[in-house]
């Protein structure tokens, strides 16, 4: 009986080593589509068309002519409407990343962000010096806030798919509620296994 379990123990063992695993380093900016699902690639090409887009449009130049200041935005919550578990943090920072990296616009910290900032300077408040602490109720309010949805309908008949995103955002005035920019990405796959081709 010992004999047979070391055998199988052996077995196993065996049939683990002969399955070796790879791993290569892929460049993170290149485009890579395994499954035909929303990806890296996807959520980066969204975010820079749009948030081009978004500041192309006569919203920023009225703002500045009449405030005389760059105007000051932050990232609200971006739904996932789609059928796949598509993590909105990733895509989120991708908007805030070109928002901010544009130089037209001040940024101001995410919802969720600023619970976080507000608790530490409450332990300020209690803990840091007078010269160094930093003051309650003293915060940059935003001008705008952006918010939106990714949706997704997918079409499948044999071994063709399609996958169809749209991406939907609205830039709105957090005074007035008026929305100032709306824009629209559309993205749409084609997916075919074995030796069905497009």
């Amino acid at each position: 009986m010992k004999s047979a379990v070391l055998i199988v123990v052996a077995a196993l063992l065996l049939a683990g080593c002969s399955s070796s695993k790879q791993v290569t380093r892929l460049d993170p900016g290149s485009q890579t589509d395994l499954s035909g699902n929303w990806n890296d690639t996807d959520s980066r090409l969204v975010a820079e068309e749009m948030i081009n887009d978004a500041l192309s449009r006569p919203w920023l130049g009225n703002f500045r002519e009449a405030q005389n200041r760059k105007p000051v935005v932050t990232v609200g919550r971006i739904r996932n409407n789609s059928s796949e578990h598509i993590d909105t943090e990733t895509f989120t920072k991708d908007f805030e990343r070109e928002l901010l990296n544009s130089g037209q616009i001040r940024f101001v910290a995410a919802p969720e962000q600023r619970m976080d900032i507000r608790s530490e300077r409450q332990d300020q408040a209690d803990w840091a010096s007078e010269e160094t602490k930093k003051m309650l109720r003293d915060e940059l309010g935003a001008d705008y806030i952006l918010l939106g949805t990714l949706s997704s309908i997918t079409d499948q008949e044999g071994d063709k798919q399609v996958i169809f995103y749209t991406t939907d955002l609205e830039l709105i005035d957090i005074q007035t509620n008026e929305k100032v920019w709306m824009g629209n990405k559309k993205i749409k796959k084609g997916i075919s296994r074995g030796s069905t081709t497009w």
